[in-house]
C-alpha cells in the first residue's frame, strides 16, 4: 500500500465484489513485475481484478476470446502489458466495447520505445489509452479513475487519494525551502 492510500481518511469502504471488475493480462508472466504495480493500485482502492497471461502471438485464440467475453463477465475495463511489439493491447481493443489501458513494458532492447510507439499508434476507431512505459501504477490509477465516473465512494476515494498527493508534495517543498534557507 502506497504512503498516500494509507493516509486516506475516507470513512466509507470500497465494497469489493466478487467479480472482478478490471481485467489486467499481458503478453507473459515476465511482465508480472512491472503489471503487478496496477493490481496493487487497484487493490489500494478496493477494486476487485483478475490477472492472467494472454499473448496475442502465442494464443491468438484464446486472446480474442477473452476480449470478447470480457463484459459478459463482468468486467469494466481492460489494462494489457505487453512488450516488444506488444499487440496485446489494440487487438483486445479490437475486439471489445470495454475501454482498454495500453502498458508499455520495458524489454532489454529498445528500453520499452518500441512498445510504446506500438501501442500509441492505434489506427483510427481503434482507441488504446497508453500510460507510460513501465507506468502500471498509472494504468490502475486511470482504471480506478474510469470506475470512479459512476461510482460515488470510489470517486470520493480517488478525490482522498488526489488530497494526499497534494499535501505530500506541500510537505516536500517545505522540507526544500528549509533545507535551502539553512545553505544562505
Amino acid at each position: 500500500m502506497s504512503e498516500v492510500t494509507e493516509s486516506l481518511e475516507v470513512t466509507e469502504v470500497v465494497e469489493s465484489a466478487e467479480t472482478p471488475q478490471v481485467g489486467i493480462v499481458m503478453g507473459s508472466d515476465s511482465d508480472w513485475p512491472v503489471m503487478r504495480q496496477a493490481a496493487e493500485a487497484l487493490a489500494e482502492f478496493g477494486v476487485p481484478f483478475e490477472a492472467d497471461v494472454v499473448s496475442a502471438h502465442r494464443m491468438p485464440a484464446e486472446m480474442i476470446e477473452y476480449g470478447m467475453r470480457a463484459a459478459s463477465r463482468g468486467l469494466r475495463v481492460i489494462i494489457a502489458g505487453a512488450g516488444g511489439a506488444a499487440h496485446l493491447p489494440g487487438m483486445l481493443a479490437s475486439v471489445t466495447p470495454l475501454p482498454v489501458i495500453g502498458v508499455p513494458v520495458p524489454l532489454k532492447y529498445l528500453d520499452g520505445m518500441d512498445s510504446l510507439l506500438s501501442i500509441v499508434q492505434m489506427p483510427a476507431g481503434v482507441p488504446v489509452a497508453t500510460v507510460a512505459i513501465g507506468g502500471a501504477r498509472n494504468a490502475g490509477l486511470l482504471a480506478v479513475r474510469i470506475l470512479a465516473a459512476s461510482d460515488e465512494l470510489l470517486r470520493r476515494r480517488m478525490e482522498a487519494f488526489q488530497a494526499a498527493l497534494k499535501e505530500q508534495a506541500h510537505a516536500k517543498g517545505e522540507k526544500l525551502r528549509a533545507e535551502a534557507a539553512e545553505m544562505r
